[in-house]
């Protein structure tokens, strides 16, 4: 029998802290990087890449154990990450359960939010993405086409999804319990991406007051400030009018700190009396974790927001039982259709 095997490596919000996701975290150009070295290393015959804010996980078809440990080098090289520590915090699956794993990650069982809906676009852009750059084939293929109709029928045939939660929901729900009324509120969203947008449009629904929409690009700002009649700002322009708002919440994906100490201080030394609510639903974070220390300065990340959904999640337990176990048939099934594959035999689709 031949070694091929499809494989999961990876680590995510289960196996890792927040800051060692944070220094895994594909910013910037890194993404690429991986991609242009991956598509040179022998015995890979198939990848794709997941990259989101609580996980990176690299799916494949391999031609050995040898590749994956060969990948594993690679990925440590371009994270900087010591191959001890990673072996300490990776996730790292084979053939049917990497299949089971694939499938409940898209249908949103393996979320930090459990039920939440943007995972399943994420899943199906790094495929459209692994796609483009050629390095999907019989196998990959088959295993992403029918994990998003194996999503979408979890969704429809079971109850994970009611009354489901998100990032925005939550963060928006926290600042309603620390300002109470959030008409008389300033609030600046940072990012102008599809996270921000929930977020910014969750604030709007809940009646928040004057909104501020800043961006790297002015015009992805304007445009989204339009939607929601708000303000929209430069974001060199964000340290000189942090100390005008009362929520920040920061989406990016700039591969640094772009709200620093410096200018969280300097703001509060303008208003020294009035609470400062901040929330970095961004990976690698926005906002350095030190603001936290400042006096009347609230911080709260992805980690501490997970917490707080984790309240409502016993009231969707057995519905993820069900779910699950649908999952578990669907893998079985889908891991004997691909079996034959690995070894390059492609039977009629």
């Amino acid at each position: 029998m031949s070694a091929s095997t499809f494989f999961l490596l990876g680590a995510n919000h289960h196996t890792a802290p927040l800051e060692l996701r944070e220094q895994l975290a594909l910013a910037g150009g890194k993404a690429e990087a991986l991609r242009g070295t991956l598509q040179s290393l022998g015995g890979l015959r198939e990848f794709a890449v997941l990259n989101t804010c609580n996980r990176v996980e690299i799916y494949g078809l391999a031609a050995d154990p040898a590749t994956v440990a060969g990948l594993q080098a690679a990925f440590c090289a371009l994270s900087q990450l010591d191959a001890a520590v990673f072996a300490k915090i990776r996730l790292e699956l084979h053939d049917q359960p990497a299949i089971q794993h694939l499938l409940e990650v898209a249908a949103g069982l393996d979320s930090q939010m459990i039920g939440e809906t943007e995972i399943l676009g994420q899943v199906k852009e790094a495929y459209a993405a692994a796609q483009t750059a050629g390095t999907t084939g019989a196998v990959l293929n088959r295993v992403f086409q029918k994990t998003f109709q194996a999503a979408k029928h979890v969704r429809t045939h079971t109850g994970i999804g009611e009354g489901q939660i998100s990032v925005a929901s939550v963060a928006v729900d926290l600042a309603l319990k620390i300002f109470g009324d959030l008409r008389p509120c300033r609030v600046l969203v940072l990012g102008a991406g599809e996270i921000g947008e929930k977020t910014a449009r969750a604030f709007r629904s809940r009646e928040a007051g004057q909104m501020t929409v800043a961006s790297r690009r002015l015009e992805h700002a304007e445009e989204l400030a339009r939607a929601l009649d708000a303000q929209p700002l430069p974001l060199e322009g964000v340290a000189g009018a942090l100390a005008d708002f009362d929520i920040a919440v920061c989406s990016t994906a700039a591969p640094t700190a772009v709200v620093t100490g410096a200018m969280v201080a300097a703001a509060m030394h303008r208003r020294p009396v009035q609470p400062f609510f901040f929330i970095d639903i961004a990976m690698p974070r926005n906002i350095d974790p030190g603001v936290a220390e400042l006096p009347n300065v609230f911080l709260y990340n992805l980690d501490d927001l997970a917490k707080i959904a984790q309240e409502n999640l016993a009231l969707r337990q057995a519905e993820m039982t069900r779910a699950r176990a649908l999952l578990a048939e669907k893998a079985g099934a889908l891991w004997q259709q691909v079996q034959p594959r690995l070894n390059g035999d492609h039977p009629p689709a």
